[in-house]
C-alpha cells in the first residue's frame, strides 16, 4: 500500500492520508525491470491503514450509539410535551433528519442549523431558575474536588470526549471545504495564498466563539443538574425525559418545559452533525465522493452512510437501550479515540511538506501537543484504575 494523497482544502487544515492498494504483483516481475517492494515500508503503511480503519470504525460505532440516544431523548421529550407514541417520534425524527440532509441544498441547510443553535439558550434559561448556589459553584470551578478512582477518571475521559470529540475534526474541516465550494471567489489556500489572512482570522474567530459558547452551555447543564437532581438525591437518571420530569417539582413547570423543548431543539441540531461526520470519516477513509453540497446521485455511498447511521441509531431504541448510559459510554469512546486522531493531526499540521507555508506556529504547536498529552494521560489513568 502507499499514500495516495494528502489533502488540504479551504481555510481550515484538513489533512488526511488516504490509502490505496499498491501496484499489482506483476509490476514487480523481472520482465518489468522494477525493483522489489520495500517490505518494511509496505508493512508500515499496512499498519497505518489498519489503525485508520480501527479508529474510524470506533468513531462510527460511537456516533451511531450517540444518534440512537439522541433520537430516544428527543422522542421522550416530545412525548412529555404533547403526548403520543415515543417510537413513532423516533422514526419521524430519523426520517426528517435524513431527508433534510440528503435533499436540501447545503447552503440552505446550514442556515437552518445556525438558527437551531438558538435552542441551546434553553439551558441558559433553565440554570437561571434552578436555584444554583453561585458562591459554592464559583469556588468549585476554581478548586474542584479531585479523586483518584476508576469511576472518577472515566467521567473525566467522558467529559473530554464530549469537548474534544474526534468527529468534530471531520465535521468542521469538511464544512470549510463545503464553504469554499459554495462561496463565490473562495479557493483552497494553496491555490490562493493571498486569501490566507482574512480566511484564517475568520476560522480563528469562529473556533474561539464556538468553543466558548459550547462550553458555556455545557456548564449551564452541569450546574442545573447539580443544583436540582443531584442536590435532591436523584443520581440514577436513565433517560433525558426522567431528568426533565424530575425538574418539574424542583424548579417549576417553566424549567421543565424549557428543558424538554431544549432537548428537541438541540437534538435536531446534533443529529445531522453526528450522522454527517460519521459518513465523512468513513468516506474519506474508503475513498468515496463526500460532501453535503454534492447531489445524491454523485455521492451515493456518502448519503447511504448517513441514512444507515441514522437508521441504525433509530433501531437501537427498539432494542430498549439506556439512552443516558449509551451517551456516557459513547463519550468515553470518543475520549479515547480522540488521542490518536489529535496526535496524527498535530504531526501533519507541523510538517512543511504537508502544510506548505501554513504550518502551525510554536504557540499552537505547544498548546496542541499539551492538549493531546492531557487527553492521553487521562485515558491511560482511566485504564490503569479499572
Amino acid at each position: 500500500m502507499k499514500p495516495r494523497q494528502i489533502v488540504k482544502h479551504g481555510t481550515g487544515t484538513r489533512t488526511l492520508i488516504e490509502m490505496q492498494a499498491g501496484p499489482p504483483a506483476a509490476d514487480f516481475c523481472p520482465a518489468n525491470d522494477n525493483p522489489p517492494p520495500d517490505r518494511v515500508l509496505l508493512g508500515g503503511l499496512a499498519f497505518i491503514a489498519a489503525c485508520l480503519v480501527a479508529v474510524v470504525g470506533l468513531m462510527v460505532v460511537a456516533k451511531t450509539i450517540n444518534i440512537g440516544a439522541d433520537l430516544g431523548a428527543m422522542a421522550a421529550a416530545l412525548q412529555l410535551l404533547v403526548g403520543g407514541p415515543q417510537l413513532a417520534y423516533v422514526a419521524a425524527f430519523a426520517v426528517l433528519t435524513v431527508l433534510l440532509e440528503v435533499f436540501v441544498r447545503y447552503s440552505r441547510y446550514v442556515t437552518v442549523l445556525k438558527w437551531l443553535t438558538l435552542s441551546l439558550f434553553a439551558y441558559v434559561a433553565t440554570v437561571l431558575v434552578a436555584g444554583v448556589d453561585w458562591p459554592e459553584a464559583g469556588l468549585r470551578l476554581v478548586v474542584p474536588h479531585l479523586q483518584w478512582s476508576g469511576d472518577y477518571l472515566t467521567v473525566v475521559v467522558a467529559v473530554f470526549g464530549t469537548t474534544i470529540s474526534p468527529y468534530l475534526f471531520f465535521w468542521q474541516a469538511e464544512q470549510e471545504v463545503e464553504d469554499t465550494q459554495e462561496r463565490s471567489g473562495a479557493k483552497p489556500l494553496l491555490r490562493a495564498p493571498e486569501q490566507a489572512g482574512p480566511e484564517l482570522r475568520r476560522v480563528q474567530t469562529d473556533t474561539y466563539l464556538g468553543m466558548a459558547f459550547s462550553n458555556l452551555i455545557a456548564l449551564c447543564i452541569v450546574l442545573t443538574t447539580a443544583a436540582t437532581l443531584h442536590a435532591h438525591g436523584l443520581t440514577d437518571i436513565q433517560t433525558s425525559s426522567q431528568a426533565a420530569e424530575a425538574l418539574r417539582p424542583i424548579a417549576g413547570r417553566f424549567a421543565f418545559v424549557v428543558f424538554a423543548a431544549g432537548i428537541v431543539g438541540t437534538g435536531l441540531l446534533a443529529l445531522p452533525v453526528l450522522a454527517g461526520s460519521a459518513a465523512y470519516a468513513a468516506g474519506e477513509a474508503l475513498g468515496w465522493h463526500v460532501g453535503l453540497a454534492r447531489r445524491p446521485g454523485h455521492a451515493r455511498a456518502f448519503y447511504a452512510a448517513i441514512a444507515a447511521a441514522t437508521g441504525a441509531g433509530a433501531l437501537l431504541n427498539v432494542a430498549g437501550i439506556d439512552p443516558v448510559r449509551a451517551l456516557f459510554w459513547s463519550a468515553v469512546v470518543n475520549g479515547v479515540v480522540a488521542v490518536p486522531v489529535m496526535a496524527a493531526m498535530m504531526v501533519l499540521a507541523c510538517r512543511p511538506a504537508v502544510m506548505g507555508r501554513f504550518t502551525l506556529g510554536r504557540t499552537l504547536q505547544g498548546l496542541g501537543w499539551a492538549a493531546t498529552a492531557v487527553m492521553a494521560a487521562a485515558a491511560a489513568a482511566m485504564f490503569a484504575t479499572w
